[in-house]
């Protein structure tokens, strides 16, 4: 989207960028596995209940037998306090003594989530960030937490000197070398695609300078606090819906130029998928598209823990929200024998040089696999959910999220592949997409 294009989809995009198209799309494509009409993965659905038992063990292991209750909703909130370290609450101890009422201490923690997820995709197998003081080593999604915590605390993302907060010019100027000091990079210590994350950062703070009636004038992401808390009035309420597609509005024209247009409308992080070609009609290229917004979700689920813990606010159609297709979910079911990759998909991608499969994050063959994934989170949701109520017990898809699939997924990455621990199918990316 070029700088002066307006906020005006047209009805065909307005649905690619909604929550009700990803899981729509995601259920066509679940229907095509059901009949065996998939290009890339064979479906077993006979291996669903043994992926509901061993998610439903991760979650009785860790939080029974009356403790369920207590699962957070999936959230980047968690991440900063890696390692039994209270880093978030100690941060609220300090600005609520330096004179911060909720209303800022909301704000500040809607910055610092704002950019840690856009930086939460994929570290790859070897970064590590040590932390200062403790010496506590940690990596992939805690550690780019972690990370950036302590480049915010500096106030690398503003451009008052020293500040805790973000504002547009902060992240339109940080540079390479800055990025790379926060997060420790050297040769020896590489981090998936650099260069990419800061200059979706920088295209980010772009953008909140074109929405001043959201994000003030100097594009504070901590002002949407302010924006959504107008909008709800007495009601203490959030719409998860409002919040969004204020989002999207954010964060669609700073996603990379490659990414996905219809009608030279950028459309984020969905893509044309043959398996869909089938339904389109009339050669429609909308009808084509599998969205995700995986980014723009993890962001979603993230901000609303601060409306709801520091402010009291309750959040309605957070069902809306999908299952993450990300690689921990994905690996869950490829993992556990609900989802195989073809045999000749597999061979011709998997080098002599390693053993695992290897696709480009954009590729038909992972754009298939995250769309199952969406589908399937729905249907273990269903299983789980099954499961819980006859104890009593209410789950969120959140909540499953971030005690079960992604956690799950994470164990058997470590338990098939302990050198590793990376996900059952290699995905190529330019660390701005999951």
């Amino acid at each position: 989207m070029s700088p002066t294009m307006s906020w005006a989809p047209s009805p065909d995009i307005a649905y690619l960028l909604s929550l009700q198209a990803v899981r729509d799309r995601s259920q066509t494509v679940f229907a095509a596995a059901r009949e065996g009409r998939l290009n890339s993965f064979e479906y077993d659905e006979q291996r669903m209940s043994a992926v509901a038992d061993f998610v439903i063990s991760v979650m009785e292991r860790d939080f029974g037998p009356d403790r369920f209750s207590s699962i957070p909703p999936h959230g980047r909130w968690q991440h900063f306090d890696v390692g039994g370290v209270d880093r978030v609450n100690s941060l609220l101890d300090q600005w609520t003594k330096e004179g911060c009422d909720k209303m800022e201490l909301t704000r500040r923690l809607i910055d610092l989530f704002f950019v840690s997820v856009l930086l939460d995709a994929g570290a790859g197998d070897t970064w590590k960030f040590v932390e200062p003081g403790s010496g506590q080593v940690y990596n992939r999604s805690e550690g780019i937490a972690v990370a950036s915590l302590y480049m915010f605390k500096s106030g690398d993302f503003s451009q008052e000197t020293g500040a805790p907060k973000v504002d547009a010019a902060g992240l339109v100027n940080l540079t390479d070398e800055t990025f790379c000091r926060g997060f420790q990079i050297t040769p020896e210590n590489p981090l998936v695609g650099v260069s990419s994350r800061v200059k979706l950062l920088k295209n980010v703070g772009s953008s909140l300078l074109r929405v001043h009636d959201i994000v003030g004038p100097t594009g504070r992401p901590g002002n949407l606090v302010d924006y959504l808390t107008k909008l709800s009035g007495e009601a203490k309420t959030i719409d998860y819906e409002v919040l969004w597609s204020t989002l999207q509005q954010i964060l669609v024209p700073a996603w990379p130029a490659d990414r996905t247009r219809i009608e030279g409308f950028p459309i984020g992080d969905a893509w044309p998928l043959k398996v869909l070609s089938s339904n389109a009609k009339d050669g429609r290229e909308a009808d084509t598209i599998q969205p995700f917004h995986k980014l723009t979700q993890w962001l979603g689920y993230s901000l609303m823990v601060p409306f709801v813990r520091v402010l009291g606010f309750q959040i309605i159609n957070a069902q809306l929200g999908t299952g993450l297709p990300e690689y921990r979910n994905g690996g869950l079911f490829v993992d556990l024998g609900a989802l195989k990759l073809k045999p000749e998909v597999a061979k011709e991608h998997t080098a002599s040089d390693r053993d695992l499969p290897a696709f480009s994050a954009s590729s038909d063959t992972v754009v298939e696999w995250r769309a199952l994934t969406v589908a399937l989170l729905d249907e273990l949701y269903k299983l789980i959910s099954a499961h819980f109520a006859k104890l009593g017990v209410e789950l969120s898809m959140a909540q499953m999220l971030e005690a079960g699939t992604w956690k799950g997924g994470r164990e058997l990455a470590a338990k098939f592949r302990p050198h590793s621990k990376s996900s059952p199918i290699v995905i190529l990316g330019d660390g701005t997409l999951f």
